[in-house]
Protein backbone atom coordinates (compact mmCIF):
# COMPACT_ATOMS: atom_id res chain seq x y z
CA UNK A 1 0.00 0.00 0.00
CA UNK A 2 0.93 3.80 -0.68
CA UNK A 3 3.28 5.50 2.38
CA UNK A 4 1.07 7.70 4.21
CA UNK A 5 3.95 9.98 4.28
CA UNK A 6 3.80 10.33 0.47
CA UNK A 7 0.18 11.49 0.70
CA UNK A 8 0.53 14.43 2.92
CA UNK A 9 -0.15 16.66 0.07
CA UNK A 10 -3.70 14.97 -0.73
CA UNK A 11 -4.56 15.90 2.67
CA UNK A 12 -7.91 17.55 3.37
CA UNK A 13 -10.14 17.94 6.28
CA UNK A 14 -13.68 16.32 6.04
CA UNK A 15 -12.76 14.49 2.45
CA UNK A 16 -9.34 12.69 3.06
CA UNK A 17 -6.84 11.87 5.83
CA UNK A 18 -3.33 10.95 4.56
CA UNK A 19 -4.29 7.18 5.54
CA UNK A 20 -7.28 7.40 3.18
CA UNK A 21 -5.32 9.04 0.42
CA UNK A 22 -2.95 6.31 0.58
CA UNK A 23 -5.73 3.61 0.39
CA UNK A 24 -7.14 5.59 -2.82
CA UNK A 25 -4.17 5.42 -4.87
CA UNK A 26 -3.00 2.09 -3.69
CA UNK A 27 -6.47 1.23 -5.25
CA UNK A 28 -5.43 3.03 -8.43
CA UNK A 29 -2.10 1.16 -8.52
CA UNK A 30 -3.98 -2.32 -7.31
CA UNK A 31 -5.96 -1.48 -11.32
CA UNK A 32 -3.16 -0.91 -13.33
CA UNK A 33 -1.56 -3.65 -15.02
CA UNK A 34 2.12 -4.49 -15.19
CA UNK A 35 2.91 -3.39 -18.53
CA UNK A 36 1.30 0.28 -17.34
CA UNK A 37 -2.47 -0.29 -18.79
CA UNK A 38 -5.03 1.07 -16.32
CA UNK A 39 -8.01 0.25 -16.70
CA UNK A 40 -11.48 1.37 -15.70
CA UNK A 41 -11.74 -1.39 -13.11
CA UNK A 42 -9.87 -4.89 -13.69
CA UNK A 43 -11.61 -6.79 -16.14
CA UNK A 44 -13.49 -3.82 -17.86
CA UNK A 45 -12.33 -1.36 -20.74
CA UNK A 46 -9.34 1.33 -20.85
CA UNK A 47 -9.95 4.50 -22.99
CA UNK A 48 -7.37 6.42 -23.18
CA UNK A 49 -8.77 9.63 -21.83
CA UNK A 50 -9.37 7.58 -18.17
CA UNK A 51 -6.02 5.87 -18.33
CA UNK A 52 -4.36 9.44 -18.48
CA UNK A 53 -6.30 11.07 -15.63
CA UNK A 54 -5.89 8.12 -13.33
CA UNK A 55 -2.07 8.47 -14.55
CA UNK A 56 -1.93 12.03 -13.41
CA UNK A 57 -3.67 11.23 -10.06
CA UNK A 58 -0.77 8.81 -9.53
CA UNK A 59 1.26 11.64 -10.32
CA UNK A 60 0.11 13.82 -7.18
CA UNK A 61 0.68 11.03 -5.05
CA UNK A 62 4.46 10.72 -6.08
CA UNK A 63 3.91 7.42 -7.61
CA UNK A 64 5.70 8.73 -10.80
CA UNK A 65 7.01 5.42 -12.19
CA UNK A 66 3.63 3.96 -12.03
CA UNK A 67 2.74 6.95 -13.84
CA UNK A 68 5.16 7.24 -16.68
CA UNK A 69 4.75 3.20 -17.24
CA UNK A 70 0.88 4.18 -17.65
CA UNK A 71 2.36 6.88 -20.47
CA UNK A 72 4.98 4.88 -21.98
CA UNK A 73 1.66 2.10 -22.86
CA UNK A 74 0.55 4.79 -24.64
CA UNK A 75 3.63 5.59 -26.74
CA UNK A 76 3.91 1.66 -27.55
CA UNK A 77 0.80 1.55 -28.63
CA UNK A 78 -0.30 4.79 -30.81
CA UNK A 79 -1.69 3.88 -34.00
CA UNK A 80 0.27 4.98 -36.79
CA UNK A 81 -1.92 7.78 -37.38
CA UNK A 82 -1.53 9.00 -33.96
CA UNK A 83 -4.31 8.11 -32.52
CA UNK A 84 -5.90 5.56 -30.06
CA UNK A 85 -8.93 3.37 -30.04
CA UNK A 86 -11.45 4.37 -27.89
CA UNK A 87 -11.56 1.35 -25.90
CA UNK A 88 -9.55 -1.82 -25.24
CA UNK A 89 -10.27 -5.26 -23.08
CA UNK A 90 -8.72 -4.55 -19.76
CA UNK A 91 -6.25 -2.69 -21.55
CA UNK A 92 -5.02 -5.15 -23.72
CA UNK A 93 -3.97 -3.67 -26.75
CA UNK A 94 -4.29 -6.22 -29.16
CA UNK A 95 -8.10 -6.68 -28.44
CA UNK A 96 -9.38 -3.08 -28.73
CA UNK A 97 -13.53 -3.41 -28.04
CA UNK A 98 -14.20 -0.15 -30.41
CA UNK A 99 -12.04 0.60 -33.06
CA UNK A 100 -13.21 4.40 -33.44
CA UNK A 101 -10.84 7.16 -32.13
CA UNK A 102 -12.05 9.80 -30.27
CA UNK A 103 -10.65 13.27 -30.77
CA UNK A 104 -10.99 13.98 -26.95
CA UNK A 105 -9.56 10.72 -26.06
CA UNK A 106 -6.52 11.30 -27.93
CA UNK A 107 -5.82 14.81 -27.27
CA UNK A 108 -5.76 14.36 -23.48
CA UNK A 109 -2.11 12.86 -24.01
CA UNK A 110 -0.86 15.88 -23.98
CA UNK A 111 -2.06 16.95 -20.38
CA UNK A 112 -0.61 14.20 -18.87
CA UNK A 113 2.69 14.32 -20.24
CA UNK A 114 2.60 18.83 -19.49
CA UNK A 115 1.59 17.20 -16.02
CA UNK A 116 4.39 14.38 -15.66
CA UNK A 117 6.78 16.86 -16.98
CA UNK A 118 5.93 19.90 -13.87
CA UNK A 119 5.97 17.00 -11.14
CA UNK A 120 8.99 15.77 -12.11
CA UNK A 121 11.23 18.08 -13.98
CA UNK A 122 12.27 15.04 -16.68
CA UNK A 123 13.43 16.18 -19.63
CA UNK A 124 14.27 12.67 -20.76
CA UNK A 125 10.63 11.64 -20.77
CA UNK A 126 9.42 14.84 -22.56
CA UNK A 127 11.71 13.73 -25.44
CA UNK A 128 10.53 10.66 -25.19
CA UNK A 129 6.88 11.44 -25.87
CA UNK A 130 7.42 14.39 -27.69
CA UNK A 131 6.55 12.42 -31.14
CA UNK A 132 3.60 10.87 -29.42
CA UNK A 133 1.81 14.27 -28.50
CA UNK A 134 2.90 15.83 -31.89
CA UNK A 135 1.16 12.82 -33.47
CA UNK A 136 -1.78 13.05 -31.42
CA UNK A 137 -2.25 16.90 -31.82
CA UNK A 138 -2.19 16.36 -35.67
CA UNK A 139 -4.68 13.76 -35.56
CA UNK A 140 -6.96 15.58 -33.61
CA UNK A 141 -6.56 18.93 -35.37
CA UNK A 142 -7.05 17.12 -38.82
CA UNK A 143 -10.86 16.38 -37.56
CA UNK A 144 -11.27 20.87 -36.81
CA UNK A 145 -14.19 22.29 -38.81
CA UNK A 146 -14.05 25.63 -40.93
CA UNK A 147 -16.14 27.39 -37.65
CA UNK A 148 -12.98 25.63 -34.78
CA UNK A 149 -15.07 22.95 -33.73
CA UNK A 150 -13.40 19.68 -33.73
CA UNK A 151 -15.35 16.57 -34.47
CA UNK A 152 -15.59 14.30 -32.18
CA UNK A 153 -14.03 10.96 -33.61
CA UNK A 154 -13.47 8.95 -36.97
CA UNK A 155 -15.24 5.68 -37.47
CA UNK A 156 -13.71 2.12 -37.36
CA UNK A 157 -13.07 2.29 -41.35
CA UNK A 158 -11.49 5.85 -41.16
CA UNK A 159 -14.70 7.98 -41.85
CA UNK A 160 -14.41 11.73 -40.01
CA UNK A 161 -17.38 12.55 -38.02
CA UNK A 162 -17.96 16.55 -37.88
CA UNK A 163 -20.32 16.40 -35.40
CA UNK A 164 -18.75 17.95 -32.24
CA UNK A 165 -19.11 17.67 -28.59
CA UNK A 166 -19.10 20.84 -26.60
CA UNK A 167 -17.67 18.35 -23.11
CA UNK A 168 -14.83 17.13 -25.62
CA UNK A 169 -14.18 19.92 -27.30
CA UNK A 170 -13.53 21.98 -24.17
CA UNK A 171 -10.98 19.35 -23.27
CA UNK A 172 -9.02 19.48 -26.75
CA UNK A 173 -8.72 23.33 -25.83
CA UNK A 174 -7.10 22.31 -22.51
CA UNK A 175 -5.00 19.70 -24.35
CA UNK A 176 -4.17 22.20 -26.65
CA UNK A 177 -2.90 24.34 -24.55
CA UNK A 178 -0.82 21.91 -22.80
CA UNK A 179 0.87 20.87 -25.91
CA UNK A 180 1.59 24.38 -26.87
CA UNK A 181 3.28 24.67 -23.43
CA UNK A 182 5.13 21.53 -24.24
CA UNK A 183 6.51 22.91 -27.39
CA UNK A 184 7.81 26.23 -25.66
CA UNK A 185 9.43 24.18 -23.17
CA UNK A 186 11.13 22.45 -26.27
CA UNK A 187 11.34 25.94 -28.20
CA UNK A 188 9.74 24.37 -30.86
CA UNK A 189 7.05 26.70 -32.33
CA UNK A 190 4.06 25.43 -33.50
CA UNK A 191 1.84 27.99 -35.24
CA UNK A 192 -0.68 26.12 -36.31
CA UNK A 193 -1.91 25.01 -32.87
CA UNK A 194 -1.75 28.26 -32.12
CA UNK A 195 -4.96 29.26 -34.59
CA UNK A 196 -6.47 26.46 -34.21
CA UNK A 197 -6.37 26.86 -30.06
CA UNK A 198 -7.64 30.52 -31.32
CA UNK A 199 -10.23 29.00 -33.77
CA UNK A 200 -11.72 26.16 -31.04
CA UNK A 201 -11.53 28.45 -28.06
CA UNK A 202 -13.67 30.89 -29.78
CA UNK A 203 -16.44 28.70 -31.30
CA UNK A 204 -16.75 27.23 -27.69
CA UNK A 205 -16.98 30.43 -26.22
CA UNK A 206 -19.44 32.46 -28.65
CA UNK A 207 -21.36 29.34 -30.95
CA UNK A 208 -23.11 27.46 -29.03
CA UNK A 209 -24.67 26.41 -32.32
CA UNK A 210 -21.88 24.55 -33.58
CA UNK A 211 -21.87 21.79 -31.22
CA UNK A 212 -24.62 18.72 -30.75
CA UNK A 213 -26.99 19.62 -28.18
CA UNK A 214 -26.50 17.98 -25.14
CA UNK A 215 -27.48 20.36 -22.95
CA UNK A 216 -29.11 17.32 -20.36
CA UNK A 217 -25.33 16.69 -19.59
CA UNK A 218 -23.77 18.21 -16.86
CA UNK A 219 -20.13 18.18 -18.59
CA UNK A 220 -21.57 20.31 -21.08
CA UNK A 221 -22.25 22.81 -18.29
CA UNK A 222 -18.85 22.96 -16.78
CA UNK A 223 -16.16 21.30 -18.78
CA UNK A 224 -16.03 24.86 -21.03
CA UNK A 225 -15.14 25.98 -17.66
CA UNK A 226 -12.88 23.12 -16.63
CA UNK A 227 -11.15 23.28 -20.03
CA UNK A 228 -10.16 26.78 -19.76
CA UNK A 229 -12.12 28.12 -22.34
CA UNK A 230 -14.97 30.25 -20.58
CA UNK A 231 -13.55 32.12 -17.81
CA UNK A 232 -13.75 34.78 -15.33
CA UNK A 233 -17.62 36.75 -15.39
CA UNK A 234 -18.55 34.42 -18.33
CA UNK A 235 -18.04 31.35 -16.19
CA UNK A 236 -19.46 32.19 -13.20
CA UNK A 237 -22.81 33.37 -15.13
CA UNK A 238 -22.60 29.97 -16.91
CA UNK A 239 -21.75 28.27 -13.44
CA UNK A 240 -24.67 30.05 -11.62
CA UNK A 241 -27.13 29.63 -14.67
CA UNK A 242 -27.45 25.68 -14.01
CA UNK A 243 -26.44 25.00 -10.75
CA UNK A 244 -30.01 23.97 -9.35
CA UNK A 245 -30.67 21.68 -12.02
CA UNK A 246 -27.80 19.85 -11.72
CA UNK A 247 -26.37 20.12 -8.21
CA UNK A 248 -28.38 18.18 -5.26
CA UNK A 249 -27.05 19.43 -1.59
CA UNK A 250 -25.64 17.06 -0.19
CA UNK A 251 -25.34 14.37 -2.83
CA UNK A 252 -23.31 15.67 -5.61
CA UNK A 253 -23.67 16.59 -9.29
CA UNK A 254 -26.47 14.96 -11.63
CA UNK A 255 -24.37 13.38 -14.54
CA UNK A 256 -27.82 13.57 -16.82
CA UNK A 257 -30.63 15.59 -16.73
CA UNK A 258 -33.49 14.28 -14.98
CA UNK A 259 -32.17 11.25 -14.13
CA UNK A 260 -32.03 10.87 -10.03
CA UNK A 261 -28.32 10.01 -10.21
CA UNK A 262 -25.58 11.85 -8.48
CA UNK A 263 -21.54 10.53 -10.30
CA UNK A 264 -18.38 10.86 -8.41
CA UNK A 265 -16.28 11.98 -11.80
CA UNK A 266 -18.93 14.96 -12.47
CA UNK A 267 -19.22 16.13 -9.30
CA UNK A 268 -15.12 15.87 -8.66
CA UNK A 269 -14.70 17.80 -11.82
CA UNK A 270 -17.56 20.17 -10.83
CA UNK A 271 -15.44 21.01 -7.34
CA UNK A 272 -12.55 21.27 -9.55
CA UNK A 273 -14.17 23.74 -12.25
CA UNK A 274 -14.98 26.00 -9.18
CA UNK A 275 -11.87 25.67 -7.67
CA UNK A 276 -11.08 27.33 -11.05
CA UNK A 277 -13.19 30.00 -10.83
CA UNK A 278 -11.79 30.86 -7.65
CA UNK A 279 -15.02 29.10 -5.28
CA UNK A 280 -12.86 27.24 -3.43
CA UNK A 281 -14.92 26.75 -0.57
CA UNK A 282 -18.17 25.50 -2.83
CA UNK A 283 -15.26 23.12 -4.12
CA UNK A 284 -14.59 21.62 -0.99
CA UNK A 285 -18.62 21.49 0.03
CA UNK A 286 -19.02 19.42 -3.20
CA UNK A 287 -15.72 16.83 -2.15
CA UNK A 288 -17.14 16.47 1.38
CA UNK A 289 -20.82 15.97 0.20
CA UNK A 290 -19.49 13.03 -2.81
CA UNK A 291 -17.63 10.67 0.09
CA UNK A 292 -20.89 9.07 0.95
CA UNK A 293 -19.54 7.24 -2.46
CA UNK A 294 -16.45 5.88 -0.98
CA UNK A 295 -15.69 2.28 -0.25
CA UNK A 296 -13.57 0.60 1.79
CA UNK A 297 -10.86 -0.17 -0.11
CA UNK A 298 -10.73 3.30 -0.94
CA UNK A 299 -11.93 3.56 -4.64
CA UNK A 300 -15.44 5.40 -5.11
CA UNK A 301 -18.43 4.13 -6.33
CA UNK A 302 -19.59 5.88 -9.87
CA UNK A 303 -22.57 6.58 -9.11
CA UNK A 304 -25.71 7.03 -6.81
CA UNK A 305 -29.42 6.68 -7.57
CA UNK A 306 -31.01 8.65 -4.73
CA UNK A 307 -34.91 8.01 -5.67
CA UNK A 308 -34.01 4.46 -4.98
CA UNK A 309 -31.00 4.86 -2.38
CA UNK A 310 -28.97 2.26 -4.30
CA UNK A 311 -25.21 2.36 -5.67
CA UNK A 312 -25.31 2.41 -9.13
CA UNK A 313 -23.49 1.79 -11.47
CA UNK A 314 -22.00 -1.11 -8.95
CA UNK A 315 -18.24 -1.00 -10.20
CA UNK A 316 -15.31 1.21 -8.36
CA UNK A 317 -13.62 2.92 -11.24
CA UNK A 318 -9.27 4.31 -11.64
CA UNK A 319 -10.77 7.45 -13.07
CA UNK A 320 -13.93 8.50 -10.30
CA UNK A 321 -10.75 8.11 -7.53
CA UNK A 322 -8.40 10.09 -10.12
CA UNK A 323 -10.53 12.77 -10.62
CA UNK A 324 -10.98 13.17 -6.77
CA UNK A 325 -7.61 13.30 -6.06
CA UNK A 326 -6.56 15.48 -8.81
CA UNK A 327 -9.60 18.11 -7.69
CA UNK A 328 -7.90 17.48 -3.88
CA UNK A 329 -4.47 18.28 -5.27
CA UNK A 330 -5.63 21.63 -6.52
CA UNK A 331 -7.43 22.63 -3.41
CA UNK A 332 -4.30 21.66 -1.58
CA UNK A 333 -1.65 23.69 -3.91
CA UNK A 334 -0.25 21.19 -6.13
CA UNK A 335 1.69 23.02 -8.07
CA UNK A 336 1.85 20.96 -11.57
CA UNK A 337 -1.86 20.19 -11.19
CA UNK A 338 -2.26 23.54 -10.12
CA UNK A 339 -0.34 24.70 -13.86
CA UNK A 340 -2.39 21.81 -15.76
CA UNK A 341 -6.18 23.44 -14.47
CA UNK A 342 -5.56 26.93 -13.08
CA UNK A 343 -4.51 27.72 -16.57
CA UNK A 344 -1.77 30.48 -15.13
CA UNK A 345 1.19 30.31 -17.42
CA UNK A 346 -0.33 27.83 -20.14
CA UNK A 347 -0.61 29.21 -23.92
CA UNK A 348 -3.80 30.95 -25.06
CA UNK A 349 -3.89 30.34 -29.04
CA UNK A 350 -4.54 33.72 -31.13
CA UNK A 351 -7.91 34.60 -31.33
CA UNK A 352 -9.70 34.92 -35.04
CA UNK A 353 -10.37 38.08 -36.73
CA UNK A 354 -13.85 37.35 -37.25
CA UNK A 355 -17.51 38.32 -35.60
Amino acid sequence: MTSPGRTERLVLPGVLTAEQAARTVAGIAAIQRPDGAIPWFRGHHLDPWDHVEAAMALDVAGEHERAEAAYLWLAEHQNADGSWYAAYADGDAEHPTDAGKESNFCAYVAVGVWHHYLATGDDAFVERMWPVVVAAVEFVLALQQPGGQIGWKREADGTPVADALLTGCSSIHQALRCALALAEHREDPQPDWELALGQLGHAIRNHPERFLDKSRYSMDWYYPVLGGAVTGPAAKERIERDWDRFVVPGLGVRCVLPNPWVTGGESAELALALWVMGESDRALDILRWIQHLRAENGLYWTGYVFEDDAVWPEELTAWTAGSLLLAVAALGGDEATVTVFGGEGLPVGLEPDCC
